[in-house]
């Protein structure tokens, strides 16, 4: 039951931007769960599978470093709705290029897909922490919980376009149809969100202190430990599970829907968790859990041991996000720049940060291109008590008559 009445159009709000977290988690996943073919198709290298990827990080980053202006001149809603349009003609320049196999093509369609989740993504963030205020209770686990449901169905159905030989190319087109309605069923329930009121010398400003100040540093680096470990099994877990540890592509795609299946668990079921041990707590033990999970699939050299891993690694990483961003809001004052910086932070780890990892697995492995991320978790489990709510400084009120006694007794 909400704690306080709200709006039926702030309930119509909140539903359509679930579908804006969904959306971007269904085009990833599929994407990640076809990769195997993808490679094949193109005929490419670890490597050179990893500077396809770069076409996502190049596109990630352009949309996350320009989302936080853009929403503090247009407002939420105009931001969302052109990262999605992006996000949905990547997917189609991706089909094309797989079905003509030319990897310059795909690394297009992956940039294009790249901008619009870092420009949606951090308005949508920005709306929900807004939309958490209007409804006076946490809802941003619950929608990040959506991007992973988007996930579980994307892998869901790239696992059966895989097991049967669906061609990619044919997929990844009735996968966008399936994404092009939930955008435009999601679309008149959009509401102006927040921002569009400052200038850009005002928005540069402001973020500049936003860089000084400790706390929120503390809280960026422990979002960038957790979605780095979000985003390398994202990009890499069904090849490391194909080539790390001899899975058939099949499995190593169930297993990669695994680690999706329950981070959405994860996320669903915090907010009992979190209101019951606190949220640093279960930050710190989340980013532990992590790093056991990663320890075990990259030394472990057991199939069955590591595909139950990705279970931990899927759960430690559940809340890592949007519990830090809710800490970044409550961080300081304008909680719209600080929910932003994070998120930007956080985005560029989750989107940027795998592909670099194909270098490391070129050489090494992809086993032991996660030991960086291993170490990134366990620096995210000591930053964990930055996330603690700020004391509340005590009001002064009328001393007990008792105390008042002793005082008068000692006097």
């Amino acid at each position: 039951m909400d704690s306080v009445p709200v709006d039926p159009l702030v309930r119509r709000h909140r539903l359509a931007l679930n579908l804006c977290f969904a959306i971007p988690g269904v085009s990833l996943a599929t994407w990640v769960t076809r990769t195997p073919d993808v490679r094949d198709s193109l005929g490419a290298s670890t490597a050179e599978m990893g500077l396809v990827l770069f076409g996502m990080s190049i596109g990630s980053m352009l949309g996350i470093l320009a989302a936080g202006g853009l929403v503090a001149r247009r407002a939420t809603r105009p931001v969302i709705i052109a990262g999605m349009a992006l996000v949905l003609a990547g997917v189609g320049v991706v089909a094309l290029g797989t079905g003509v196999s030319a990897a310059l093509l795909v690394a297009c369609g992956l940039l294009l897909i790249g901008a619009g989740a870092g420009l949606s993504e951090v308005a949508s963030n920005v709306a929900g922490v807004h939309v958490e205020r209007q409804m006076g209770r946490p809802v941003l686990p619950a929608m990040h919980g959506c991007y992973s449901l988007g996930t579980v169905v994307g892998a869901g159905l790239g696992v059966a376009g895989a097991a049967v030989g669906f061609p990619v190319p044919w997929h990844l087109a009735l996968v966008l149809l399936l994404m092009t309605a939930l955008f435009a069923y999601a679309i008149p329930g959009l509401r102006p969100g927040v921002g569009g009121t400052r200038t850009g010398e005002a928005t540069a400003v402001r973020e500049r202190r936003l860089y000084l100040d400790p706390r929120l540093l503390l809280i960026g680096g422990l979002v960038f430990g957790m979605t780095l470990a979000e985003g390398a099994a994202t990009d890499w877990l069904p090849l490391l599970m194909v080539d790390g540890h001899d899975m058939p592509p099949g499995l190593g795609s169930l297993v990669y829907t695994g680690f999706a299946a329950t981070m959405a668990a994860g996320r669903f079921a915090g907010g009992p968790v979190v209101t019951r041990f606190g949220r640093a707590k279960v930050l710190g033990v989340g980013a532990l859990l992590t790093a056991v999970g990663i320890a075990l699939v990259s030394f472990v050299d057991n199939p069955a041991l590591a595909g139950c891993a990705v279970l931990l690694w899927g759960l430690g990483t559940s809340l890592g996000f949007p519990l830090a961003l809710s800490a970044a809001g409550e961080s300081g004052p304008d909680t719209a720049g600080r929910v932003a910086l994070t998120s930007r932070i956080g985005y560029v780890a989750l989107l940027a940060g795998p592909p670099c990892l194909g270098f490391l697995g070129d050489h090494n492995g992809l086993r032991a291109a996660m030991l960086p991320v291993l170490a990134l978790t366990l620096m995210s489990a000591a930053f964990s008590p930055a996330t603690s709510p700020r004391p509340r400084k005590a009001i002064p009120g009328p001393r007990p008559q008792q105390a008042r006694a002793d005082e008068e007794r000692a006097s």
